[in-house]
């Protein structure tokens, strides 16, 4: 399957299996183990709450670490493109630049990523949102968790 040209309106990811059938499954389990508890009360049913709500804890703690790690490889990928195609003295502020920051950039082109780079740099840009807003050519990221 062909993947749709991505912009800032259609970059976010979601992963059906993930967003449309687990997690839906998981809290309906939650809500069907709270039901269970107040109609019998008892250790069971109890036991058989928390064990629902520990899997949809699961199920969210697997997401935040997948994105965490995805985010630390964008961070070091973005580190790497950025000593490549910026001069001095933007090259030597690279650091400066915070995680949110980074994973906001990818999205720009080679040949606008030194001017958004002196506008976050020089806190015209501050959010992640901002910065995005201002890509004008979009470079999508299809392989994203």
């Amino acid at each position: 399957m062909a993947e749709s040209v991505q912009t800032y309106q259609n970059h976010a990811r979601w992963f059906p299996l993930f967003h449309y059938f687990a997690v839906p499954v998981l809290v309906a389990n939650v809500l069907n183990a709270l039901r269970h508890v107040y109609y019998a009360p008892n250790g069971s049913t109890i036991f058989s709450a928390v064990v629902a709500a520990a899997l949809v804890a699961f199920a969210l703690a697997t997401r935040q670490m997948v994105t965490t790690v995805q985010d630390r490889v964008i961070r070091l990928e973005m580190r790497t493109r950025l000593r490549t195609l910026l001069q001095a003295p933007l090259s030597g502020r690279i650091n400066e630049l915070t995680p949110g920051q980074l994973v906001a950039l990818r999205f720009a082109s080679d040949a606008e990523l030194a001017d958004l780079v002196r506008d976050v740099l020089d806190g015209k840009l501050a959010t992640s949102k901002a910065i995005k807003m201002q890509v004008k050519d979009w470079q999508g990221d299809y392989l994203r968790a």
